[in-house]
């Protein structure tokens, strides 16, 4: 018995493949607004005992990405 081959590269598709939003980037990252992306603080989860009571509080506060990693934020949530 012979085996055939499928060859998918020749046949062209009219409909662009959908992007799909990683997983993880869904959960840590929200879109203001503005346009803004949202993102909570690190090092609020654990060993808390040695921090400042100061420091926690600040760090309860939400932050934005940086410009610079706004790209690539946005490319894994599926937008742009």
């Amino acid at each position: 018995m012979q085996w055939k081959c499928i060859d998918n590269k020749n046949k062209k598709s009219k409909t662009m493949p959908k992007l799909k939003t990683k997983s993880g980037a869904k959960k840590r990252f929200a879109l203001t607004g503005t346009g803004k992306i949202k993102r909570k603080n690190a090092y609020k989860s654990h060993i808390l005992t040695k921090k400042e009571t100061k420091q926690k509080r600040n760090l309860t506060q939400t932050s934005y990405v940086a410009k610079v990693d706004e790209k690539s934020v946005l490319r894994q949530l599926a937008i742009k």
